[in-house]
């Protein structure tokens, strides 16, 4: 048993932030009946790297899925959709809002077909406020939720960050809304919607960000590798490249000045509390710097760890999927495709003692499926789904 063994889900989500969020609960044992439209599909079945013809980018975010194609244009097509969601559990979309009452397939008509489903919504800004209607990407978000802006080199231009945290943020916050809208429903029996727009999401993860404009009324800027309110905590430069050191407290900090051959560091009136030295950071970078150049990374990740000082490689893409705390981990796994061959991606991130979560099944050919979910959910025969293919519903 897997901890979402038997919860049906209708996956009308699309790209990143929806897809992210369906394949945490197919990871864990949902059943994700991936509805594409035909022909084309989700959009990022046109994303790169591919292999052959295969996108990587959609292989890596759709795993354990099965995809059915359904046109929701076609008044036949949405009359199978709402004879799905009486056997359904879930649903989620990331469409713009009022998009699905335009077919009137939103939560209110769906509820009427089923009390207990629950219907999970995620957008660009959420389904209420000034911008409902407005687009968004990943990078829209990360610029107006102000995550851009504390981003990069002192002193830089905004930069985005490396990874779509936009839309991955939202699909971790969609999986919770799901989640505690599951429970809920073991215990009343019914459903509800779950409503997650990116920019909420992107203020929530702020955290320090906001405390200090709010305490002390200065927007702050980008700081490169170091934090705001922690000294010594970014990166430093030793003989072949850089590390990150984070000597959180007062103790750590009397550690790494030992270690580095300076111990008088830390009763020098500049840097004898961590506030302190966050007031001097830049002083303390200096000396810091000047001490690290004299040995490689390697060997001061040696000396730090033995002395139980916090530090870590700054590693590229290549060392993270060799790292031995990632194979030990099971962060790596494959799936042999059926067109692509074997696909690498990132492996399960939680942990269950009792119900894990399993990579078993690689992400679907388009369509791959429709015939066998037709027939399993609501028994058309061959003839009649042949019917609805030449009708263009499905």
């Amino acid at each position: 048993m897997k901890a979402l063994q038997d919860v049906i889900v209708l996956d009308l989500t699309r790209v990143l932030a929806g897809p992210y969020a369906s394949m945490m609960l197919a990871d864990f044992g949902a059943e994700i009946i991936k509805i594409e439209p035909p022909g084309v599909g989700d959009d990022s079945r046109a994303f790169g790297p591919f292999i052959g013809e295969e996108s990587a980018y959609f292989m890596s975010l759709n795993r354990n899925k099965r995809s059915m194609t359904l046109n929701l244009k076609s008044p036949a097509a949405r009359a199978l959709f709402r004879e799905m969601v009486k056997k359904a559990d879930i649903v989620v979309e990331n469409y713009r809002p009022g998009t699905m009452e335009k077919f009137e397939l939103g939560y209110s008509s769906l509820k009427e077909i089923n009390p207990r489903i629950i219907y999970a919504a995620c957008s660009g800004f959420g389904q209420t406020g000034p911008y409902r209607n407005k687009p968004a990407y990943d990078v829209i978000v990360q610029a107006m939720g102000g995550i851009m802006s504390i981003t990069g080199p002192e002193g830089g231009p905004p930069v985005r960050v490396g990874a779509s945290i936009g839309d991955i943020i939202a699909g971790l916050f969609t999986v919770i809304g799901i989640e505690m809208a599951l429970y809920h429903r073991e215990k009343s029996g019914h459903g509800q919607m779950i409503d997650v727009g990116m920019l909420d999401c992107q203020l929530a993860v702020l955290e320090n960000a906001i405390a200090r404009y709010m305490v002390t009324g200065t927007a702050p800027g980008p700081m490169g590798s170091r934090h705001p309110s922690i000294a010594p905590f970014e990166a430093f430069t030793a003989k072949d490249g850089s590390l990150i050191v984070g000597a959180g407290n007062d103790k750590l900090f009397e550690k790494l000045c030992k270690v580095i051959g300076q111990p008088g560091l830390a009763q020098d009136s500049r840097f004898a509390t961590n506030a302190i030295r966050t007031q001097n950071v830049r002083q303390l970078k200096d000396l810091l710097d000047a001490a690290f150049v004299h040995k490689t990374v390697d060997e001061w990740l040696q000396v730090m760890e033995d002395a139980g000082i916090p530090c870590g490689p700054i590693n590229t893409m290549d060392r993270v999927v060799n790292n031995p705390q990632i194979v030990a981990r099971d962060m790596l796994v494959g799936t042999e495709h059926p067109v692509a061959g074997m696909v690498k991606m990132a492996g399960i991130p939680i942990k269950l003692s009792d119900t894990p979560g399993a990579v078993e099944q690689p992400a679907p050919l388009l369509g791959q499926h429709t015939e066998e979910i037709l027939q399993e959910f609501l028994g058309l025969s061959v003839q009649e789904i042949n019917k609805l293919r030449e009708n263009k519903v499905i």
